[in-house]
């Protein structure tokens, strides 16, 4: 079992074993899963994390009020 501590700032060390496996470089983006009680860590394709990033940063024009109010029961 490999274990890692939690700093004051809700960060945690990715133990070697677990970056050589999913092959992780610094700056790589991870995705995490929760399943019940469990988090699964993955490596994020740099092709997915464009895509979604990109997206991202449209869906702000959808973000008021009124379109909300307008919206809420669809």
């Amino acid at each position: 079992m490999l274990v890692s501590s939690i700093t004051s700032k809700g960060q945690v060390t990715i133990p070697a074993e677990v970056r050589k496996a999913l092959n992780l470089k610094p700056g790589n983006k991870v995705t995490f899963q929760i399943q019940g009680h469990k988090a699964v860590i993955a490596k994020l394709k740099l092709s997915t994390y464009l895509y979604h990033s990109a997206l991202f940063a449209h869906l702000g024009e959808w973000d008021s009020i009124a379109d909300d109010e307008a919206y809420h029961d669809l």
